[in-house]
């Protein structure tokens, strides 16, 4: 709430204060974060209640495993899942009594954890006493005690400026935060530790007296209203598939966090549950932990360039010195938006470490500052649009810039590429190559002029001939059957992918009926959310909206699902869902499809696209590079096919 030289003025003014009234020092003062004692030796001292380490899971399947073995404990009772990031730092247990911060212990060995009041009383984050009502019975009479339990870590963005400040000064840099903080919280001199910028996050319960909440969400509520800093973006949900599902779209938002997560911790809400289910030696029953496999390497930005979206929207991407990561080589990462690169501070010419989480899309975590050889100029964002010179708007209240003409090239390219893609209409011939010719040529700027190519036309743009011609013009002819759960994910519809253009066709069965729905109707549909329903309700009822689904209509494009017989053609359960039953796993690089397009084909032909190798798992596709996931597949005898052997499984119209 204030900066960190009114904070150290307001410090040095209270401690004159004290130096003046030295009957007035309390132990919750600001003033005895940081103490003068050498500790020759950590006191060892018993936990209230055991920290007992959690199960850790690295798939899907045994998350489904957990959730079977809690069905099994709780046949009868709906079970609400709290999911929250797994920080990497270093676990603490903090006791307060009467409201006042008295001790803080490691882990050790779940039984006996070492005391490290001295150190932890020097993190800003830590409140010397508890604030507000929160805990009444607490702050009362008596000795009333409350145990809070959570992670000590170091922000990515701290972390680069202390190794800068090490590397100015002559002095060895750190490897990772995570060493770096375990060693912090274990120095006998805690002005050593106070010159680290450590941090704590909340995220558990230990020992409490007087305890109101009884439930997760409800205790962390508590606590942030007694000044107490818990864990972000912590979610609750009514169901585990809605927990796991949220797990499987986490690993993409890495980048939006400052502070090192390895994992999610999955847990059960009520606390009358998790006393049913109790522990064993090791864990307890009543909370799992999912965790990614993390893979980085350190390599050098060389340029900033700049993507302009289907949607408007300006993604920095970095080009990067070519580094080999987890099996492939990765040259380019996004930078997601202007305000990722001026948090991270990230520079043409820097030195940048680079993660892939679970082996997928990679990412920039942090700049090796103190590897920055001279003063390097800040990125600046431009202020037009690099394709059109329109000028950029920034979303209100978000991060994106977005450039607003609808007719800009670049856009029309993306809208018209991504329409044709596998994922969304499947236009078979219609590459990059050629949606940049249709463009430039003015044949086609909205979805409808697909539809009104003819040969001639097509025949004219470089390197295609009269037969090709002919077969792209066919090509098109034939993604007018695509359905509409296709068609919803083609139009571009800001928010809506794959998996809610599913679940809006299935709603909905035909075009028509979505258009007459209004904002709260769409909402309730699971996973859409309001702000989705928002953006879809608006696309229909815009001017754009309804002109394009006429123009669509006009040119015979079928808008209903499955069970309009009369409209879909090209996905017939009888003859097309060759994997009816079958659960597929892809791996490794493909040559004819990125990984969406592969899932889509699997789903459309009645598969069932898994992220990991299980017994139940059917066979996995396996392009080069293949690793972790081929080898299980090895391990368990699951069937191994190359990419050409999959693709003779498919109908013909299908590849």
């Amino acid at each position: 709430m204030i900066t960190d030289l009114e904070y150290d003025r307001l410090l040095n003014r209270l401690a004159e204060l004290e130096r003046k009234h030295p009957e007035l020092v309390t132990p919750d003062s600001p003033t005895q974060r940081i103490g003068d004692k050498l500790l020759g030796d950590f006191t060892t001292v018993s936990h209230r209640v055991p920290m007992l380490s959690i199960e850790n899971t690295y798939s899907i399947d045994e998350l489904r495993k957990f959730e079977k073995r809690i069905k099994e404990k709780l046949p009868d009772e709906a079970v609400e899942w709290v999911v929250e990031p797994k920080v990497d730092g270093v676990a603490a247990s903090l006791i307060y009594r009467n409201g006042v911060f008295e001790q803080a212990l490691t882990r050790g060995n779940g039984v006996q954890g070492d005391d490290i009041t001295h150190n932890v009383r020097t993190i800003r984050d830590v409140p010397l006493r508890l604030a507000g009502e929160a805990f009444p019975e607490t702050l009362g009479a008596g000795s009333a005690m409350i145990e809070v339990r959570g992670e000590v870590y170091m922000t990515n963005t701290d972390f680069a400026k202390l190794n800068e400040q090490q590397a100015k000064n002559g002095l060895q840099t750190y490897a990772n935060t995570r060493n770096l903080v375990a060693g912090s919280i274990k120095q006998l001199d805690p002005k050593l530790c106070a010159e680290r910028p450590l941090r704590f996050f909340a995220h558990s319960v230990g020992m409490v007296d007087g305890l109101h909440a009884d439930n997760e969400m409800a205790f962390l509520t508590e606590l942030q209203q007694a000044g107490v800093v818990v864990v972000p973006n912590v979610r609750k949900f009514e169901t585990f598939d809605a927990a796991v599902a949220f797990c499987e779209e986490f690993v993409e938002n890495l980048y939006e966090f400052d502070f090192e997560i390895d994992g999610l911790v999955l847990k059960i809400n009520r606390f009358s549950q998790r006393e049913q289910l109790g522990s064993t030696s090791k864990s307890p029953r009543w909370v799992v932990a999912y965790k990614f496999e993390k893979y980085e390497a350190v390599t050098r930005l060389n340029e900033i360039t700049l993507q302009v979206g289907k949607t408007g929207t300006i993604t920095p991407v970095a080009e990067l010195e070519p580094v080999t990561i987890a099996g492939t080589v990765v040259s380019r990462a996004s930078l997601h938006n202007a305000e990722e690169i001026e948090r991270k501070d990230i520079r043409v010419g820097d030195y940048v470490v680079v993660e892939k989480a679970g082996k997928i899309i990679p990412h920039v975590v942090r700049v090796e500052r103190h590897k920055r050889a001279a003063e390097l100029p800040e990125f600046r964002f431009p202020t037009e649009c690099p394709e059109c010179d329109e000028t950029l708007s920034k979303d209100e209240g978000g991060v994106y810039i977005r450039c607003t003409n609808f007719d800009c090239p670049a856009q029309v390219r993306e809208r018209i590429r991504f329409f044709a893609s596998r994922g969304a209409m499947n236009i078979d011939g219609m590459g990059d190559k050629i949606v940049e010719q249709l463009v430039a040529a003015k044949l086609v700027a909205t979805f409808g002029d697909l539809y009104r190519l003819n040969i001639d036309q097509v025949a004219k743009l470089e390197r295609m001939g009269k037969r090709s011609a002919e077969k792209l013009v066919t090509a098109v002819a034939e993604s007018k059957n695509r359905g509409l759960p296709r068609l919803l994910n083609a139009l571009s519809i800001r928010h809506v992918g794959t998996d809610a253009a599913d679940r809006l066709a299935k709603h909905f069965e035909t075009i028509d009926a979505l258009i007459q729905a209004d904002v709260d109707e769409i909402a309730q549909i699971n996973m859409i959310g309001p702000i989705m329903a928002e953006s879809i309700y608006e696309y229909f009822q815009s001017e754009l909206g309804k002109v394009t689904i006429a123009d669509l209509k006009t040119e015979g494009v079928s808008m209903g699902t499955k069970k309009d017989n009369s409209q879909f053609l090209d996905n017939d359960a009888t003859s097309q869902q060759v994997f009816a039953g079958k659960t597929i796993v892809v791996t490794g690089k493909l040559v004819r499809f990125k990984r969406d397009e592969i899932e889509r084909k699997i789903k459309d032909h009645g598969g069932h696209a898994a992220g990991s190798v299980s017994k139940k798992t059917t066979f996995v596709v396996a392009g080069e590079d293949a690793g972790s996931k081929l080898q299980k597949a090895n391990e368990l005898g699951i069937p191994v096919l190359p990419e050409d052997e999959f693709l003779a499984m498919l109908p013909d119209d299908a590849e």
